[in-house]
């Protein structure tokens, strides 16, 4: 496949009825053919959503707050974490979770009610955690840009995670942001392989452009990162010094990595993957990752899901770490965004004390 990620599209978990989609649409080049994901067109639904902000306590977060302008996302990256979140919505974790969106085009106006709240309390939103904020439908959309302007009316701050190249469309606003202590961005670099990218994340941004993203925001005085994630047991992770040394380079500031996580239906889907792309290797990244998650697959525990246990993990903690030293980066989290600058345009000016 060319376009998408998977070639699957497994029945969500909480749909105990399985049906079979025969149609004459994007869906089948031929009624007797075997589905074609590279035919498939994006369907975008609109969600007039009554809540934008999400919050979490998770305590392998940094951040408690977040925003989400789409569901689901065209960048089909095989290893998104949030793939099984489509079945909330009756979809997919599969294909469905990379043809079939959901963008939410009063985000913005909800945002500026939410933020209007007498109890509202400030700290860092992260934009684009779940989804992209700047996959591909953004640059139509424009949900983010709309976002970012409320944010920075508010003069409220915002991080953001990307792997999309939209992102400098909006360079005006985040160098404005920036200059206020108000913003930050990290970069998902994943592999400086293109062919691995191609396969791996098909619709995302070329390696050389996501380093020319850090050059720009970092030019522009936004402080930028990288996100070396996921960290795919003999698929990228020789890869981790170059990512890293290519990053510095570029002007990236710190960096953190995660280690490859396969909660739910992404467990089948990554499976797949492998034995379509890596067919003689699928078996030893698979008994890794079991050695990892303590012979499952995933596990969920807080402290260890982002990481994984034992030497391998230790290895790549002790070989991510030699190297940030060695380059003066920082180990990410930044510093610590503004918050005492917030107000509320035309009314209350928010008690800090």
């Amino acid at each position: 496949m060319k376009t998408r990620g998977t070639a699957l599209n497994p029945q969500n978990r909480f749909q105990p009825i399985a049906t079979d989609r025969q149609t004459d649409g994007d869906w089948y080049q031929d009624p007797d053919d075997e589905l074609n994901p590279d035919s498939l067109a994006t369907e975008v639904t609109n969600d007039q959503v009554r809540t934008i902000i999400s919050r979490n306590q998770s305590p392998d977060l940094p951040f408690d707050q977040s925003i989400n302008p789409y569901r689901g996302c065209e960048h089909a990256c095989i290893y998104c974490f949030a793939r099984p979140t489509h079945a909330y919505w009756d979809l997919s974790p599969g294909l469905d979770f990379e043809t079939r969106l959901i963008a939410k085009p009063n985000a913005a106006r909800q945002l500026r009610r939410e933020l209007d709240k007498p109890g509202y309390k400030v700290s860092t939103i992260a934009l684009g955690v779940n989804t992209d904020a700047y996959q591909p439908i953004e640059k139509q959309r424009r949900i983010t840009r709309e976002i970012l302007e409320v944010l920075a009316e508010y003069r409220h701050p915002v991080s953001i995670i990307t792997k999309g190249a939209l992102i400098l469309r909006d360079l005006d606003l985040l160098s404005e942001l920036a200059a206020q202590g108000l913003c930050s961005v990290r970069v998902s670099l994943t592999t400086l392989d293109n062919g691995l990218k191609r396969v791996m994340e098909p619709r995302t941004a070329a390696p050389a452009t996501r380093l020319k993203i850090i050059r720009e925001l970092s030019a522009a005085g936004v402080p930028t990162g990288i996100l070396a994630a996921p960290v795919i047991p003999f698929i990228n992770d020789q890869e981790l010094e170059a990512i890293l040394e290519a990053a510095f380079g570029a002007g990236a500031q710190g960096a953190s990595w995660i280690m490859l996580r396969l909660p739910l239906e992404l467990d089948e889907l990554f499976r797949d993957w492998l034995q379509r792309h890596f067919p003689q290797r699928a078996d030893h990244v698979m008994n890794r990752i079991r050695d990892l998650r303590g012979g499952k697959s995933y596990d969920s525990r807080y402290g260890t899901r982002m990481t994984g246990t034992g030497p391998y993990a230790e290895l790549i903690r002790q070989r991510f770490n030699r190297k940030i030293r060695s380059l003066g980066m920082d180990q990410y989290e930044t510093a610590p965004l503004r918050t005492d600058l917030f107000r509320r345009p035309g009314g209350e000016q928010l008690n800090l004390v």
